[in-house]
């Protein structure tokens, strides 16, 4: 039996935009434009032209994309009431981005068309009709977005359904029911949806907000009673809380209910897509989100880690590849042997779950946590305990003494820092000074520039982020700090951590554990 196409439009550029902290150059949508194509994404829906110069521009050079799957789609809204609908701006406007989509929305919502628009119910038919009619002379799809639907539909559900009869008069291709304020819930979504699908010819769509957390669940449930075609956002951008998530809807569509969408392997690529949006946004990644974080496929409990190891579909509900995840088995003091079995094996080590070692190994991770130690974000500083409890560990150098100064003359005056390592290798001391923008790249540089004659690789090892995070906060400013840094060598990234009631302390043994663990695993190669 031929499986079912559903139709993907992705509308981050647009929707996804007017989140919250997110702001997409021109330059930035155009990259992401591209990478959607690539993956494999039916329609992109690229901004409002009428409303700001930022996607005006957009739209003229996205002329020049090489888009080989996707449809690029400009968005506006119906004419103005006292306009005809070939002398009003935004119509024009549409038209002259010269897309094969046009996407508009009206309202459907008798509330809105008295309150908002300040127009009769007539009127509002009216403009919808026009606007529609006028871009399907001259362009080639138009999709028609009812906006607040089904909230309309509940008020007013003979009216709400004119709305859609009017721009299916007109010659809408597609009629896509919005959920704008996010509040309805999927029963409701599947009755409404039940309703109409009788009194229209039109094929149907979903575009759904989360803010009753139901985005996700509202466009599946739509699907299912006949929508064809789905809006959403990578990572669920978009205003307030956010628009029906992509990166959820997709894998749910194709891996669970059965149906077709997008390119057959575009899924497996889906994590790094939701990656490659976030830097592109410069927003930090939702490591819990479903799919495609950091977390969903993480596994911290003993039994869970035990269980998920001899099958993973134990604790998994899809193989972590089909979405291009990865499996990670977390170490904390609620792990068991068989996390640390796992890691050793990582590291070419044979150990069985019930030895002497592994025994010793919890043991002492569950004293540093209590200390205020924290591993699941620092595998690499496990790896190097492990080394250390098995005896796999060489020490590579020798801390003799470090100092960091911290000067500042006067209240305009400039801060600077300076750090003092001493250090021996084979026997050999090594003194060096270095200053730095504050005492933690001082250290960083002093230590490199005393270790890089012994070990030249350390020249591909940098740190590329460095977090802190008080631990006992009622101690105040006399509490203990965990620092977490994050380092890569240009093939890998690792992290590594360092505790104490000093910062400075705490950030030496982290960026020490760093430096080895790099320096480890490259020679290891």
């Amino acid at each position: 039996m031929e499986r079912q196409r559903i139709e993907i439009y992705d509308t981050t550029l647009r929707d996804g935009s007017q989140g919250e902290g997110v702001n997409f150059t021109v330059e930035d949508k155009l990259k992401i434009a591209q990478r959607l194509d690539e993956f494999g994404m039916d329609y992109i829906e690229g901004g409002w032209p009428a409303s700001n110069p930022k996607d005006t521009e957009f739209f003229q050079r996205a002329r020049k994309l090489s888009l080989s799957h996707a449809k690029l789609a400009a968005f506006g809204s119906t004419r103005r009431a006292r306009l005809k609908a070939e002398e009003d701006e935004n119509l024009q406007a549409l038209v002259a981005c010269e897309t094969p989509v046009v996407t508009i929305f009206g309202k459907s919502w008798d509330m809105h068309v008295t309150h908002a628009l300040k127009v009769s119910l007539q009127q509002n038919l009216e403009m919808i009709y026009d606007s529609v009619k006028f871009l399907k002379e001259r362009v080639p799809q138009v999709i028609y977005d009812a906006e607040h639907f089904f909230d309309g539909y509940k008020h007013n559900p003979d009216y709400a359904i004119k709305t859609l009869l009017a721009a299916e008069e007109a010659g809408a291709d597609l009629l896509v029911l919005c959920d704008t304020n996010g509040g309805t819930l999927p029963h409701d979504i599947a009755q409404i949806i039940e309703e109409v699908t009788p009194r229209v010819r039109t094929p149907l769509g979903i575009h759904a907000h989360n803010d009753s957390e139901c985005g996700v669940a509202n466009s599946l449930m739509a699907v299912l009673h006949g929508a064809v075609h789905v809006q959403g956002t990578i990572n669920g951008y978009g205003e307030r809380t956010g628009n029906a998530n992509l990166c959820s809807i997709i894998p749910a569509l194709t891996l669970k209910m059965g149906y077709d969408c997008l390119k057959p392997d575009s899924l497996r690529h889906l994590t790094a897509l939701s990656g490659y949006i976030d830097e592109v946004a410069n927003m930090p990644h939702n490591h819990r989100m479903p799919y495609v974080g950091r977390s969903a496929f993480a596994h911290k409990g003993g039994v869970h880690v035990d269980a998920v190891l001899k099958h993973e579909r134990t604790y998994e509900h899809i193989p972590p590849a089909a979405v291009g995840n990865e499996r990670r088995i977390l170490v904390s003091e609620l792990a068991g042997g068989a996390t640390v079995a796992h890691h050793a094996q990582r590291l070419g080590l044979q150990l069985d779950k019930s030895t002497p070692e592994v025994r010793r190994v919890l043991q002492k991770v569950a004293h540093l946590e209590n200390e205020g130690y924290s591993f699941e974000a620092a595998e690499a500083s496990f790896e190097l305990l492990l080394m250390q409890q098995t005896g796999q560990y060489r020490k590579l150098f020798e801390l003799k003494g470090f100092r960091v100064i911290v000067e500042k003359r006067g209240d305009k005056g400039e801060v600077v820092t300076e750090a003092t390592v001493k250090v021996a290798v084979d026997g050999r001391e090594m003194l060096t000074v270095a200053e730095g923008n504050g005492p933690v790249h001082a250290l960083d540089s002093a230590l490199r520039k005393a270790l890089l004659e012994f070990y030249p690789e350390l020249s591909q090892i940098r740190l590329t982020d460095y977090k802190v995070r008080v631990v006992n906060v009622r101690e105040g400013t006399a509490a203990k700090v965990r620092v977490i840094v994050e380092s890569e060598d240009g093939g890998q990234t690792w992290s590594t951590t360092g505790v104490s009631t000093n910062i400075i302390e705490a950030s030496w043994h982290a960026l020490v554990d760093s430096i080895e663990y790099g320096l480890l695993t490259i020679r290891k190669e």
